[in-house]
């Protein structure tokens, strides 16, 4: 999970090329990956190896153009925390995305459906709400705008990512909600982009 923030910004990215070594690839975890091959992203696995009876192995990601599918609720448990960085790549690619079978998200630490459509429509996206499902249109031309985080780490992160597309960073009404799970998100991010605007 902590992983897909940085593949995201990698597929959205002209001429990105990133590598992230020693990921966790429990089966149970792979959906956002297989979800990406799908919409066409470079995405190359490397050293797979078992380490204590657990699967292991380098994720190279490199920009390629996306392009919109459906993902059915089949597919969601094991991408369910990925469901708003995917939202965001969606917004980047040539088609429509739909995304069924969210209901849980509806119950998280926010109403992360809400949170994304709502964010995203300031944004300039072309987003549905549907009770259970997100229908997203792209590619849009994104533009910076304060986000409201709903206190939700996983929304908060995946919207910086969003203000990359936009050429700056969005601004997040609450930074701070990032360190109940991933407090070195951002000193992280400022590396791999090499950004030197502030957040």
């Amino acid at each position: 999970s902590s992983a897909s923030f940085f593949i995201g910004a990698a597929c959205m990215v002209p001429n990105s090329d990133l590598r992230i070594n020693n990921v966790l690839m429990n089966e149970t975890r792979m959906g956002f990956i297989k979800v990406l091959k799908k919409m066409g992203a470079g995405i190359i696995i490397h050293n797979k190896k078992d380490i204590n009876g657990e699967k292991i192995g380098d994720i190279q990601v490199y920009y390629k153009p996306l392009y919109g599918i459906n993902i059915n609720k089949d597919e969601i448990p094991s991408m369910i925390d990925e469901i708003p960085i995917l939202s965001i790549l969606a917004t980047q690619s040539e088609g429509i995305t739909i995304i069924s079978g969210l209901q849980e998200l509806r119950y998280k630490e926010s109403d992360r459906i809400r949170a994304i459509c709502s964010n995203l429509n300031t944004m300039g996206a072309k987003v549905i709400e549907r009770k259970d499902e997100l229908i997203i249109e792209g590619p849009s031309i994104l533009n910076n705008t304060v986000v409201e985080s709903y206190d939700d780490h996983r929304i908060a992160m995946s919207f910086i990512i969003a203000g990359i597309c936009s050429g700056n960073y969005n601004k997040i009404d609450n930074v701070k909600c990032i360190d109940t799970s991933f407090p070195e998100f951002i000193d992280i991010l400022k590396k791999v982009i090499r950004w030197k605007n502030s957040i």
